[in-house]
């Protein structure tokens, strides 16, 4: 294990502040909180933010419509988010708005920028309008057939085909309706403000090279590089909820410059609260910082090309890498309220413990962008089987046994110094799968080892001996060694199922653990009174919750 404290940023996509949080969004929120936590566990200085994407249209009609300010619905809601999210377990080191000083400070500075280096200009444009509702009709209220010729997929968005991921104007869009009044939008002309994209073809070719994307990025990107990368339109008419863009009367920032630019005004926040994080050291051009963002594969045009681009052309430092996911199907379909496969954060807290959901996606979860589908049985089978009968069964075999015997005190020397080796020794492979997001593959290695202890336990029989010889010290040797390997598997686990390791951590009357815990036994040392940790998953409360969820 390398001794170098590394210094990390990592994001998640922003959740947009106008509904609740439901199983496809905690996919990508348990993946990152995993690494960043695994980061933590490593000794790393590592900061985990987020915020509410808090601007654009959708926001603003809804507002509306419940008869209360933009302001009042992005509070209620991101609280109800952030208050989800932590349900979860994930650990932001700050979650804020891209309604606020910090983003518009930074917004501008971006804006600032590019501006003085040239690359913003103004062009008259036709754009989409709704003559019922008065007023311009941003990209994703506009619905109707992708106009990739290869694909034409029916009731896509008016900026990109969810099924191709080609990006595209509403224009372009075939048979586009409104889904504000549902009619057939007129076109009427309006000055917008252009990023100059096209002028960072070299800069985002080379920073690619150097990104580390995974393989399927890559290709997705040379196939938009073999389009022609097009300037992209940075602003929208008024009536709209966001910032208005300097030396304006009626146009704003799109949501899509201002979003992104929330991850680095969570971090200032973050920056003016503590006096351990300076945020141009992190984010200036040249900084020698890490900073990663994970997001869903929807969005990795615009954060592998324009985002890149925008900070370079305005003097911040492009993200060292992004991490893209695919999506959740359940059942082998996308979630959908008739069949209560779409399943609210809430309602699943409501029904089932979150730790099973995080060692479930754990388990599924690699690097690519590969679809990832939760079947409700094999969820089942998977949590009872690895974490029940594999996991947690190590330890409830053996505690018991040193509370009542031996006054919870554990052996002073390991029965099988060589199969704890065997255990410790695993300690890089793990850490080498969790650095790349093969969380699939660090699973597999636990469980493998998991029943490794169980079968030592099988095969040393301590309730046999118990019978006869209840106080035998070979009751206690192989009982702590037991408790011994459970203990490595749960610091390795601890970034997975989070709340289990701090139950464990109490078992064992440990504060805290850190990655290199695992290499050293707990050995002439008193434990805790065993209390279950994890109980079994009954099928009935997976059938109340979809029925919930209809």
């Amino acid at each position: 294990m390398s001794t170098t404290v590394r210094n990390i940023f990592v994001s998640s996509a922003l959740p947009y502040a106008n509904g609740s949080i439901h199983m496809g969004h905690l996919l990508e929120y348990l993946q990152s909180d995993i690494w960043a936590r695994f980061q933590k566990l490593r000794g790393h200085n590592c900061i985990y933010v987020c915020a509410a994407d808090a601007h654009g249209t959708p926001i603003m009609i809804k507002a509306r419509q419940e008869k209360i300010t933009p302001e009042k619905l992005i509070e209620r809601v991101s609280a109800e988010q952030h208050e989800d999210l932590k349900a979860f377990g994930v650990a932001f080191d700050n979650f804020h708005t891209t309604h606020s000083d910090e983003n518009k400070l930074i917004v501008c500075r971006i804006y600032d920028g590019l501006c003085k280096a040239g690359h913003i200009y103004t062009k008259t444009i036709e754009q989409a309008y709704d003559d019922v509702e008065k007023m311009f009709l941003p990209d994703r209220f506009i619905r109707g057939i992708c106009p990739n010729q290869n694909c034409k997929s029916e009731d896509q968005y008016g900026d990109a085909c969810e099924i191709c991921g080609v990006t595209y104007t509403p224009r372009d869009l075939i048979d586009p309706v409104s889904v504000l009044s549902n009619t057939k939008p007129i076109w009427k002309e309006s000055v917008h403000y252009f990023f100059k994209l096209s002028n960072f073809s070299d800069k985002l070719r080379k920073w690619i090279k150097s990104a580390n994307l995974h393989e399927n990025v890559v290709r997705k990107l040379e196939e938009w590089f073999d389009v022609g990368l097009q300037d992209w339109d940075i602003s929208r008419d008024a009536p709209y909820f966001g910032f208005k863009i300097p030396d304006t009367n009626d146009k704003y920032f799109y949501v899509w410059l201002d979003a992104p630019v929330g991850y680095l005004a969570s971090f200032l926040q973050l920056c003016d609260r503590r006096d351990d994080l300076d945020f141009d050291e992190y984010w200036i051009a040249g900084s020698d910082k890490e900073a990663y963002h994970f997001i869903g594969k929807d969005i990795v045009y615009f954060h592998t090309l324009f985002w890149p681009a925008v900070l370079a052309g305005s003097g911040f430092r492009q993200p060292t890498s992004v991490f893209a996911h695919g999506f959740l199907t359940i059942n082998g379909r996308k979630m959908s309220k008739s069949r209560g496969t779409f399943i609210k954060a809430r309602t699943y807290l409501d029904n089932l413990n979150p730790n099973y959901l995080r060692y479930y996606f754990a388990a599924k979860l690699g690097p690519s962008m590969d679809d990832i589908d939760m079947n409700m049985d094999d969820f089942i089978a998977r949590v009872n089987s690895d974490l029940i009968g594999k996991l947690i069964n190590i330890a409830s075999r053996c505690a018991g046994f040193i509370t009542k015997s031996f006054e919870g005190r554990l052996a002073d020397s390991l029965d099988d110094p060589t199969l704890f080796a065997e255990f410790t020794s695993a300690s890089e492979k793990i850490a080498d799968h969790f650095e790349a997001r093969e969380y699939s593959k660090a699973m597999r290695k636990i469980m493998a080892l998991a029943d490794k202890a169980n079968k030592y336990i099988e095969q040393k029989k301590p309730w046999a001996i118990a019978k006869n010889e209840p106080h035998s010290p070979n009751i206690q040797a192989i009982c702590t060694h037991g408790l011994n390997m459970f203990r490595i598997l749960m610091i390795y686990l601890t970034p997975v199922i989070p709340e289990v390791a701090k139950q464990a951590q109490k078992l064992f009357n440990e504060k805290s653990w850190n990655w290199k815990a695992a290499g050293k036994p707990l050995l002439n040392h008193t434990i805790s009174e065993y209390e279950p940790l994890l109980t079994r998953i009954d099928s009935k409360q997976v059938e109340h919750m979809i029925e919930q969820s209809k």
